[in-house]
């Protein structure tokens, strides 16, 4: 059996990666302007990497260093087999994984949070666009009163929340300050995300994105805003009045490559080093021949390694196969 390993894995530029995202599911019940293709093809279940291998992946990529890994989709709380992942990622913690947590759009979470607490989940971060129920319904298709309930829930099953907004000029661009001061007054993080080029290819429009400058200046009219020192994490962090804190994760204004330590696998075992790559490297079938650990790793690391400078270097819409909702956040 693998030991855990004295090499990590650094990429050439020196940035060593702490974070896996896995993908398990491209399947939504949403249909968010910004990620979703109008008309979806899913992806057959063949194709989709099975908890056993997902397990098998993690476990290499601990192992190497990785202490923390999202859960992402699609929408996760759709993968069939997502408590069993959750434990079987639970059972990696003996080897140095630190944190499991999930990214979800939390309409279906509401009767589910006290059992994936019980699991192994640690936390979630949940899409709130917006708490205006007409404007949520515009940019999702769907109601906003069933994510409150997951919000709630979650909240009441012990597991800490985080809320992701992401800002598009002509939909909810005027709504800054109200979300701020919901997400406040609930005690309820908050992080604001520029609108990247990574929906369906031709539909990335620059003039859509707020800036992180413009997101300050909106705040600022009713705020004072101050400033916080920036770790790893991919959001600058602000202080809003005496007693709060937002995020706000400016990709395309100000992006954050040269502290990136995340790394992604797709629901089809593609593996991606950088959100923004034209490509990943196949892993499935890698999983699926009975590859060797050290064999696997080897390529991981290699993969790794080749890793780019990222979006900071290469601006601009990404054309590739695989869109957002396939990808994961």
């Amino acid at each position: 059996m693998l030991e855990s390993s004295s090499a990590k894995l650094i990429d050439q530029h020196g940035r060593r990666k702490r974070k896996l995202r896995i993908s398990l599911t491209d399947r939504c019940n949403f249909r968010c302007r910004y990620c979703m293709p109008e008309q979806p093809q899913w992806l057959p279940k063949s194709q989709i990497l099975t908890i056993e291998e997902i397990a098998q992946f993690a476990r290499l990529m601990v192992l190497d260093g990785i202490t923390h890994i999202r859960l992402t989709g699609g929408e996760p709380l759709l993968r069939r087999g997502l408590v069993d992942c959750i434990e079987a990622l639970t059972a990696l913690r003996p080897l140095g994984l630190q944190r499991i947590s999930m990214t979800s759009n939390a309409s279906l979470l509401a009767p589910r949070a006290a059992t994936l607490r019980a699991a192994g989940l640690d936390d979630l971060n949940i899409s709130l666009d917006s708490v205006d129920a007409a404007t949520f319904r515009h940019m999702t298709g769907r109601e906003l009163a069933p994510v409150i309930d997951g919000i709630d829930a979650a909240r009441a099953a012990g597991l800490p929340v985080k809320l992701n907004s992401v800002l598009l000029r002509d939909d909810n661009g005027d709504q800054i300050v109200e979300l701020v001061d919901w997400a406040r007054a609930r005690g309820l993080p908050l992080r604001f995300i520029e609108y990247m080029p990574l929906d369906a290819p031709g539909r990335w429009q620059r003039q859509q994105v707020i800036s992180e400058a413009e997101i300050l200046d909106a705040l600022r009219v009713r705020h004072t805003v101050t400033a916080v020192p920036r770790g790893h994490d991919p959001a600058t962090r602000y202080r809003v009045g005496d007693d709060y804190e937002i995020g706000i994760i400016s990709t395309v204004s100000n992006p954050f490559c040269a502290s990136c330590d995340r790394l992604r696998i797709t629901a089809t075992g593609d593996f991606y080093t950088c959100l923004f790559s034209a490509t990943g490297t196949p892993m499935r079938e890698l999983l699926r021949s009975g590859i060797g650990d050290d064999a696997m790793l080897d390529k991981i690391r290699d993969a790794v390694w080749h890793k780019d400078r990222g979006y900071a270097a290469r601006q601009g819409p990404v054309e590739r196969p695989v869109t957002m909702h396939a990808m994961g956040g």
